[in-house]
């Protein structure tokens, strides 16, 4: 298909800002000319001749040949990303969870060996902790604040590296170059889940990331719209591993989801950076409140790892943890009493959302494992969106007066 995505043939290609690329990167005009990306919801192609379709099938041709493998609107979203975070490869899949067992389970083996952050969302979790072992793959959890325990798991030779920077829920920061360092001398692929941070404001691959995972569905939609996964690698990593199990898996993006998230990326920076204002705003307000024993928040002095935050992310993000000064049922009461803020096990979304990590997104954890990563049943995460700052700053006040 001919790309008339800018200017003439013999137009030399230009490097794209961000700006430009959130908009522009990867489109890719039929013959029509048409100004937003064609959705192509078809599930295969057809060949000229059975000589063409045997080449395809051998790959001595370029082009797509069944949807589970490649899609011309999938590949729009794909090269847009990519241009994004400024990966080698990129390849879409159809949620944030696939992303993160493709990253893992497309190159490890049983008797390989995995390290990880114990602060991860809780299906993350599940796969480090209960599926890769069934399958024969050892995981280990450390406390990815604590670069000691880093250094102890990686003595030993180790395949892979899986982490969150900043964790879910509970916003702590891995000082990710070091972590790299670290983790390369033993010889592991290091795979880090960059939802919270986004592709706008930390690039993981900058500080020694060989992998990189997203939840599209979160901020790169950013309005609760479609589901959506991708993950972001050198070429090799994509065409050793990756695309071969893809492939074969089939957890493969739906062209219209992927269009959604192709206008999802057109707003993504200007999203991202309103309500990371926002955010900023409610976390200085709510310091030292007393109905609350902390509020934290990457990009505010008072997160323990403020620094290192800042010397990794552009911003704070879009994400508060706060902690009610009270039990289950004094927490209940807020969450109940919010009137803007929806309760939901979403973040990312243009609505301000609030979650509670034990009986929801991080339940299945149980109280011993949600103690080791500091989830409380008085902790609530708020997901800051694109509200009047003050009027979600009021809501939030006028929830805790009702404790």
């Amino acid at each position: 298909m001919a790309n008339h995505n800018q200017g003439g043939a013999a137009d030399a290609p230009r490097p794209l800002s961000e700006a430009t690329a959130l908009i522009r990167g990867g489109l890719n005009r039929t013959a029509f000319d048409e100004t937003a990306e064609a959705i192509f919801m078809t599930s295969g192609y057809v060949y000229a001749s059975a000589a063409d379709a045997e080449a395809a099938f051998a790959g001595e041709t370029d082009r797509f040949i069944y949807s589970r493998y490649g899609n011309p609107t999938v590949a729009m979203f794909e090269e847009r990303l990519r241009l994004i975070e400024g990966a080698e490869s990129c390849k879409a899949t159809a949620s944030g969870m696939a992303a993160v067992f493709a990253s893992l389970a497309s190159f490890l083996s049983a008797g390989d060996r995995v390290v990880a952050s114990q602060a991860l969302f809780g299906s993350c979790s599940v796969i480090l902790t209960e599926i890769l072992p069934r399958l024969g793959i050892e995981t280990v959890l450390v406390d990815g604040c604590k670069l000691d325990e880093w250094e102890a798991a990686l003595s030993v030779q180790t395949n892979a590296v899986f982490l969150e920077s900043p964790s879910n829920p509970g916003l702590q920061i891995v000082d990710l170059a070091a972590v790299s360092e670290i983790a390369h001398s033993a010889g592991a692929i290091v795979i880090v889940d960059n939802v919270f941070a986004t592709p706008v404001l930390q690039k993981p691959m900058d500080h020694g990331a060989d992998v990189v995972v997203y939840s599209a569905t979160k901020h790169i939609d950013g309005q609760g719209r479609a589901l959506g996964g991708a993950v972001l690698s050198s070429t090799q990593f994509r065409d050793d591993h990756l695309m071969p199990f893809l492939r074969h898996t089939g957890p493969s993006l739906s062209p219209f989801n992927a269009w959604t998230l192709l206008k999802g990326m057109e707003t993504l920076r200007l999203r991202v950076d309103a309500s990371c204002e926002t955010a900023a705003m409610l976390a200085e307000q709510l310091q030292g409140h007393d109905k609350l024993t902390s509020a934290l928040y990457p990009g505010h002095r008072a997160h323990p790892q403020y620094e290192l935050a800042m010397a990794q992310m552009e911003k704070g993000g879009t994400v508060l943890a706060i902690t009610i000064d009270g039990d289950k049922a004094d927490t209940f009461t807020f969450l109940d009493s919010l009137r803007l803020f929806d309760i939901s096990n979403n973040l990312g979304d243009s609505k301000s959302l609030a979650t509670h990590p034990a009986t929801t997104t991080h339940r299945r954890l149980g109280p011993e494992g949600r103690a080791k990563v500091g989830i409380g049943e008085s902790m609530v995460r708020l997901s800051i969106g694109l509200e009047d700052g003050n009027e979600l700053l009021a809501d939030v006040m006028a929830a805790l007066d009702h404790i």
